[in-house]
């Protein structure tokens, strides 16, 4: 499938009043943004290529650094026990600071993600202030505006689990009291999500052609609500939307490991993923790193070998299963695109997910850059829907759903991976648990999974969580600043 290089490749920033610019043209480097020409905001939105430029910018900013590179990878994954810092000891050795739990709220990360969402959120929220005013085709005009709502509650999505309680701004500030504003309990944050996510579902096709591959749809705001709602163990939400989104048509892909590859984007299990390309003669537009920073460390691949897999993850496939290799870049081996990758070196094992083969390098552009970043999935869903039949005493459903991802990763071969038969609720819940965490390893739900689950003490503490102040990261202590107080600390912190 051909991806909208158009939707790629224009990016949009737009501040509150005042600031407003519109870029035209992408000129960033992975720390910041350089308008190459603007428009004036009282120039802009007034009509429907207006909209379009916005919506195709609210898209481009998913693949900009705060949203996919560095920060998500300190705050979404580095807890995790799937992981470790990576690199060189010395290298970005704050990265460890999320990894045993001693970040505190001036960490430049947790800021950068803080920033990285709010950001999004503005970009949606330019869109539903603005686009219905503007004369344009009502039905695209309704489906822009469902887009901006998915978009929204994505952000909000990974901003409160990582932080609980987080300011809840549905429009852009106009007035002066409007721009200071206190957290919201992270009840009515789930509640706006979950509204948003309605909406949405309510007016998105089920698929697009052409230009608009990439673009949320039904199946991506249903599958998002059910990870809502699974986070808030509403688990009749959670069957009745996985089994909406089991309705839409989506398969499992074949190949397991060429699920991730580039040649396979948008494939029959994706439902929604960050659309990234490398765009000739455009570096500067080619701006993901996500690929980059977790990439084969040396002269060989060109990574910064960042996020790499721990040995505890390697410990918890059970043997044969073919996802660990499709998962877990190792020193020494050759992968199935043909890369050797030399027996000695920094660390010993790379991320498989987010690998570009080395082929498609090219100079003087971000490596990988090309390479998008799946954010939902069916095997997902699927695991979602066995877990609700699970926890409503539906077993022969959830054993059902269970083992429809644990038939591909078998691959025909009886010998490994059998189905699993146990009817006794507690030890299918493990059996789901274990499923979820090989079967979506390296990206970035472990950690919040293991700490939905009411694990994470047995699971994290030896390396230092402490229950009652790690279940969520420190608000950045920069935000409290500027707020004078108004925003307030999480407990322990």
């Amino acid at each position: 499938m051909k991806n909208n290089k158009k939707f790629l490749q224009r990016a949009l920033i737009i501040s509150i009043p005042a600031l407003l610019i519109i870029v035209q043209s992408c000129k960033k480097s992975f720390l910041d943004v350089q308008a190459t020409g603007t428009v004036a905001a009282t120039k802009f939105w007034q009509n429907q290529q207006d909209a379009t430029d916005a919506l195709n910018g609210m898209y481009a900013n998913l693949h900009e650094w705060t949203n996919i590179a560095f920060a998500p990878i300190a705050v979404e994954s580095m807890g995790s026990d799937d992981v470790d810092k990576g690199s060189t000891p010395t290298d970005a050795s704050f990265m460890n600071d999320f990894h045993f739990f001693t970040a505190n709220s001036g960490e430049g990360q947790i800021a950068d993600f803080w920033g990285g969402q709010y950001r999004t959120i503005n970009l949606a929220n330019q869109i539903l202030d603005n686009v219905p005013g503007i004369n344009m085709d009502a039905s695209l005009k309704n489906r822009y505006l469902a887009e901006a709502k998915f978009i929204r509650a994505y952000s909000y999505f990974r901003l409160v689990r990582a932080f609980g309680d987080v300011p809840l701004r549905l429009h852009v500030p106009k007035a002066a009291g409007e721009y200071n504003i206190p957290r919201s309990p992270k009840a009515q944050v789930w509640a706006a999500i979950e509204a948003d996510l309605t909406d949405a579902a309510s007016v998105l096709p089920q698929s697009y052609s052409g230009a608009d591959i990439g673009h949320a749809t039904k199946g991506a705001a249903l599958a998002l609500h059910a990870k809502a709602a699974m986070y808030q163990a509403k688990w009749n939400e959670v069957l009745t939307l996985t089994n909406q989104v089991m309705s839409l048509g989506y398969t499992l892909f074949p190949n397991y490991e060429q699920m991730f590859r580039t040649n396979n984007k948008n494939n029959s299990e994706s439902i929604f993923e960050i659309q990234c390309m490398l765009i000739p003669n455009n570096p500067t537009a080619s701006n993901s790193q996500y690929s980059q920073v977790q990439g084969v460390r040396g002269s060989t691949g060109g990574g910064w070998g960042f996020n790499v897999p721990s040995d505890a993850l390697v410990a918890s496939y059970e043997a044969g299963d073919p996802r660990m290799n499709a998962t877990i870049i190792f020193r020494g081996e050759t992968t199935p695109e043909g890369d050797v990758i030399p027996a000695s070196g920094d660390n010993p094992r790379y991320n498989m997910k987010s690998y570009v083969p080395f082929s498609l390098y090219v100079s003087g552009f971000n490596e990988g850059c090309q390479q998008d970043k799946i954010v939902l999935r069916y095997a997902d869903v699927l695991l979602m829907n066995a877990e609700a039949n699970n926890e409503l005493g539906n077993n022969v459903a959830a054993l059902a759903s269970l083992e429809l991802v644990r038939a591909r990763a078998r691959a025909g071969n009886a010998a490994i991976l059998p189905p699993v038969v146990t009817t006794d609720q507690a030890t299918l819940r493990t059996a789901i648990w274990n499923e979820r965490h090989v079967e979506l390893a390296m990206e970035f739900d472990r950690y919040f999974d293991v700490i939905r689950q009411g694990r994470a003490a047995a699971i994290f503490g030896p390396r230092g969580w402490k229950t009652g102040k790690n279940e969520v990261w420190p608000i950045p202590q920069n935000e409290i600043d500027l707020s004078a107080g108004v925003l307030t600390q999480n407990p322990g912190y």
